[in-house]
């Protein structure tokens, strides 16, 4: 255990934990929604400081993040625990043990070694993913602190649902994050995830105006959230904050709770690439469909190919001092 960040004491012994939207009042010996920050006589500690249970080096594409040093590998890190309750949620066994009773697992790795295997593996940054980094505060933050003073990146990949407190935490430390955006109904949002809609949407504005380079991810599910109205108003949305900030749109598969849900199919996602494009959106991916051509980066005022990838693999960056070949137009992202 570790003292946690960003709480309140209350009275009666009782604490507010404020790292996400949530903001769980937690009483002594309690866990808050996450299970994995507690009550311990007044004072919030997190169980996972130290608990990481899953790492290895990914493909940065894998996130995914494609204007976030394309062709890149990330140090990926990921604790147990998650504030959402996804019905749908395809890495329920990290996200979701501690609040359904199961131990808390993990091996003792502090953020110098993670900064040391990061370093090791020749990775150009870290990512915080897999699970919801949010609860991770603690064991992200001070790993991406260090991680700055080697010339590491960070990123999160994120359910985007941190409080403002926490948001102004990662200013400075966290570099870049994909955040879901899982559905723009109110309705959704409460009953397959456990959260409000409005406050994912507000934290996205909120990161961005951080000066994080983000990116949105939608899993694009049949019968749930792939209506045009629902798609085009998610990426309405984003174009509302930046056209430039790129949405990619993933083929659903079943899994977790959602097992009888059928699969997405491709025509799915490239009916809401229509959609984000008559929004003015002007960088649209399509996800878990790799070979056919969703995945490169074009340039958005003459069309040119500038990443070629297949899946998660980047076979060519055009890209010359982060600007366009052909028409030298200048393409937005954290780019060598």
């Amino acid at each position: 255990m570790a003292r946690a960040i960003l709480f309140e004491k209350l009275e009666r012994g009782r604490v507010e934990c404020r790292l996400c939207r949530h903001r769980c009042v937690i009483a002594p010996a309690k866990t808050g929604l996450c299970a994995v920050r507690r009550n311990e006589g007044g004072e919030l500690v997190t169980l996972v400081y130290d608990r990481v249970a899953a790492a290895g080096a990914d493909p940065i594409e894998k996130k995914p993040l494609f204007h976030f040093y394309p062709g890149s590998r990330a140090w990926s890190v990921a604790t147990m625990g998650c504030n959402f309750s996804c019905l749908h949620c395809q890495n329920a066994f990290l996200s979701r043990t501690p609040a359904e009773g199961g131990a808390i697992d993990g091996q003792a790795v502090g953020p110098a070694e993670i900064v040391a295997r990061a370093e090791e593996s020749g990775c150009r940054s870290i990512s915080f993913t897999y699970s919801e980094p949010t609860v991770f505060a603690e064991l992200a933050l001070e790993t991406a602190r260090i991680a700055h003073e080697k010339g590491i990146a960070t990123n999160f990949v994120t359910n985007g649902y941190q409080s403002p407190e926490m948001v102004a935490a990662m200013t400075g430390l966290i570099d870049a994050a994909n955040i879901d955006l899982k559905s723009f109904s109110a309705d959704f949002y409460r009953k397959v995830c456990g959260a409000e809609l409005d406050g994912v949407l507000d934290t996205i504005g909120l990161l961005h105006e951080a000066g994080l380079w983000i990116e949105i991810t939608t899993l694009v599910i049949p019968g749930k959230n792939d209506s045009d109205g629902e798609l085009r108003s998610i990426a309405r949305f984003i174009a509302g904050i930046d056209r430039n900030i790129p949405w990619h749109v993933s083929a659903f598969r079943p899994a977790n709770r959602m097992r009888s849900t059928p699969s997405t199919p491709p025509s799915t996602l490239f009916r809401a690439v229509g959609l984000g494009e008559d929004e003015g959106l002007r960088f649209i991916y399509t996800g878990n469909i790799a070979g056919r051509g969703g995945e490169n980066t074009l340039c958005p005022d003459c069309g040119t190919l500038l990443i070629e990838r297949s899946g998660h693999l980047v076979a060519q960056n055009r890209l010359r001092q982060a600007r366009c070949p052909q028409c030298a137009a200048a393409i937005a992202g954290v780019f060598e």
